[in-house]
């Protein structure tokens, strides 16, 4: 249709109007706006705080240009303690110009992580745990982590579970400004063992939609909180056992400490189960509350420092005196896989300890085969046909899936009365089982593929079942293969003690180097974290599958998840003794008294038998007996790391909002002179000298230098002695690192630097590698 020119004239200006009011279809994601530190009084009244929330609201009012209410709209967070910044839901183009503005430091999608425990996911108690728990002289030294208070950044807690029980536990520290928020769950309740609680969750909503009323709670309905709580901080209960097996008294590395939840973390949304937004809000509120120590065991993509909610409010923790321990990953074996990469926290792999749960695999040709499982079913003891799950697939399923006994693959015409033979990955271990028992199977074997070689984990599944290493389960395919009528048996678990080699690095275990700032060795340490019996919800069954009506009060559980919450214990320990040491002292006394080796005087040992290095154990397995008299430590002062921020290419500007004040980048300063227990150069060309400084927190005495060189590299250390008089006394020295001639190879080599006064030897890590 032709409109005459007069209408168009006239129909003109309704029409610009019209598509001026038109809504906006741009897509609006949640964003963190981080605007470095408050420089208020950490005693303001909460009128004062809620000026500090219209500030952020006028801020961003600035930027959306129309009325305050839109900015209150926005925002879903207001950090006002001790990070200062907020979380809001704006469109892309807001927050790129928000992140030009000078008073900005970063600016971040609100994106989400996950947590570290293979229990549901592949990659794709206590007191047998291999020498990390402390003798009773040094728990009575520590008074149990009496009076120190852990807090935890996971899925909650189980109030209800023994390890929370406040008997025998002192009043809760002064010092303590923290709450009990439970939300909509007026059953949750705390006590002077468990003294606070706290959930985050608007974070996640702002992704996953409006949330219904069981999302009002830091109870932990999932188990995963409530394990790493307790492994970190459970008091003493005798006679715990997962069906019996693992029999002993539960207790935590600081079993007589304070604990406090802040549940951050929620059902998975495309994998993610732990927002950005969420994890700063929690540390802003653990560091008002007064917490001596946080426990992290999750994690993510890592991004660059001011891009990560964990590095970032980790700082602040350091900032304050709060030592952070995060995990690693569940990544491994693959190299570069190492997350939560900052220096100023620790982050811990994990290895196995010495006690496993053994079941045999029984074939019919006589051979027996040791494998593990917490299976509380029994077979009759007698031989059934055992049959690989290829053999047995539906016929619309692909052979890919069916070898994984993934759901729906197996034929029960085929698998009925038998024994499953199915290949790890991909679906979770315990699913497997349970898909081979809806199939009606009598049994699993679950065989490892080559890249989880010897590494087997001991998991409560739903029939008799036992999973197997690799070379075991190549021995039963091959069985089957050969055999016109193969059989097998599974017998039913027992617990084994004092076992050997152990400890030996979790195949799951993510690895460095660190992609980030390949100059700081990442993982830092390795504890425990394969097979780790601890408390656990009941709201779910102990494989965390909606199958399972089971219900336990303890679970045994995998991952880098374990394995940080052993460290979060011992350095509670270390805070009680030492309640003046920084975080950097006790990063370091950790770090600098590991062991590299196993319980047969042996180098430590990665899944496949090979011998493993820094990028899988970091300094070494820890030893909290040892870390206990350090003799010398590497302190790291907020001055070093803001030199090191500067180095890294931050500007004075934003390291000026960071640190609350003005400051001037000391020039000439090296990444590599971070003041760290670990040495690494990624990129030596002929030579390099680092400097590192000792400081004695212990007796006074002469510390001789040892070198184990790397292979190609010649080192030579200046001053090689070193004597210290008082407590306090601070002595630098040069690491001088040397390509042999002829001995570049481009590739990573591993040596270690000991300073020894004939009854402390302080070890750091040198880790190189040649251009």
């Amino acid at each position: 249709m032709k409109f005459p020119s007069p209408i168009i004239h006239f129909l003109l200006p309704i029409l610009l109007v019209s598509l001026l009011q038109r809504p906006s279809f741009a897509v609006k994601k949640s964003y963190v706006v981080y605007l470095g530190a408050h420089s208020h009084d950490p005693e303001l009244s909460s009128v004062d705080y809620n000026q500090v929330t219209e500030s952020h609201y006028e801020f961003l009012g600035s930027f959306l240009g129309s009325s305050s209410n839109s900015a209150k709209e926005s925002i879903f967070y207001s950090y006002t303690r001790h990070i200062n910044g907020f979380a809001a839901t704006i469109e892309e183009e807001v927050a790129a110009e928000i992140a030009k503005h000078p008073k900005v430091v970063s600016v971040f999608e609100n994106s989400g992580r996950k947590l570290h425990t293979t229990r549901s996911w592949e990659f794709m108690g206590l007191e047998h745990d291999n020498g990390v728990i402390p003798s009773a002289s040094i728990w009575n030294k520590a008074r149990y982590g009496e009076g120190v208070i852990i807090g935890n950044l996971d899925t909650g807690v189980w109030p209800e579970s023994e390890s929370f029980s406040d008997e025998g536990l002192g009043p809760i520290p002064l010092k303590w400004k923290g709450i009990c928020d439970n939300g909509t769950d007026p059953g949750f309740r705390c006590n002077r063992k468990l003294i606070g609680a706290r959930y985050f969750n608007k974070g996640y909503a702002s992704v996953a939609g409006p949330l219904n009323f069981s999302f009002e709670s830091p109870r932990d309905s999932e188990g995963h909180g409530s394990h790493t709580l307790s492994t970190a901080g459970g008091n003493m209960v005798p006679g715990v056992s997962v069906f019996g097996q693992g029999y002993g008294t539960a207790k935590g590395g600081s079993p007589k400490s304070h604990v406090a939840t802040y549940k951050v973390c929620w059902p998975p949304i495309n994998g993610s189960e732990c927002f950005d937004a969420d994890i700063m809000a929690a540390f802003d509120m653990a560091i008002h509350d007064g917490v001596d120590v946080l426990s992290l065991s999750l994690g993510g993509t890592s991004y660059a420092l001011f891009n990560d909610s964990i590095s970032i409010g980790s700082f602040h923790a350091a900032k304050h005196g709060i030592v952070v321990v995060c995990s690693a990953g569940n990544s491994g074996p693959v190299d570069a896989t190492a997350e939560n990469l900052a220096p100023w926290y620790i982050t811990v792999g994990a290895s196995t300890m010495d006690r496993e749960f053994p079941t045999y695999v029984v074939l019919g040709n006589k051979i027996s085969l040791q494998g593990q499982s917490l299976s509380p079913a029994r077979l009759p003891q007698k031989f059934y046909p055992i049959i690989k799950a290829i053999d047995a697939k539906l016929s619309n399923a692909t052979a890919a899936d069916a070898v994984l006994c993934q759901n729906r693959t197996l034929d029960p015409k085929k698998v009925k009365g038998k024994i499953v033979l199915c290949l790890r990955g991909i679906n979770a271990r315990v699913d497997k089982g349970e898909q081979a028992l809806l199939a009606g199977a009598v049994g699993m074997v679950l065989a490892n593929d080559k890249t989880t070689g010897n590494e087997i984990l001991a998991d409560p599944h739903v029939l008799p079942a036992s999973h197997v290493n690799f070379t075991d389960g190549l021995t039963i395919f091959s069985y089957i293969n050969s055999t016109k009528f193969p059989v097998a048996y599974i017998t039913h678990p027992k617990t084994q003690l004092d076992t050997k080699p152990a400890p030996v690095m979790a195949a799951f275990s993510s690895k460095g180097p660190n992609i980030i700032i390949p100059e700081i060795l990442k993982p830092d340490i390795t504890a425990p974290g394969v097979s780790v019996i601890a408390a656990y919800t009941e709201a779910e069954g102990p494989t965390n599958q909606e199958f399972d009506k089971r219900r336990i009060p303890y679970n045994s559980i995998s991952g880098t998840s374990m394995s940080c919450p052993h460290i979060s214990g011992v350095v509670g320990l270390l805070k009680a003794i030492y309640p003046s040491w920084s975080p950097a002292a006790i990063k370091s006394a950790i770090m600098t008294t590991a062991i590299t080796l196993d319980n047969e005087v042996e180098p430590l040992l990665n899944a496949t038998n090979g011998q493993a290095t820094p990028f899988s154990y970091g300094a070494g397995h820890v030893q909290p007996n040892k870390a206990m008299d350090p003799g010398l430590v590497y302190d790291t002062t907020l001055k070093d790391y803001m030199n090191f921020l500067c180095a890294l290419g931050y500007n004075e500007t934003q390291i000026s909002i960071f640190s609350e004040g003005p400051y001037k980048c000391r020039k000439r300063f090296n990444v590599l002179d971070l003041n760290h227990p670990s040495i690494t150069v990624p990129y030596l060309s002929r030579s390099i000298t680092v400097t590192r400084t000792l400081k004695n927190v212990g007796s006074p005495g002469t510390y001789i230098a040892h070198v184990q060189n790397p292979s190609g590299i010649a080192i030579s250390v200046k001053p090689s002695i070193l004597k210290f008089k008082t407590v306090g006394d601070k002595k630098s020295f040069k690491v001088t690192l040397k390509v042999k001639k002829g001995k570049t190879t481009n590739k990573y080599v591993f040596g270690r630097l000991i300073w020894s006064d004939g009854k402390h030897y302080v070890r750091s890590p040198i880790v190189v590698k040649t251009l």
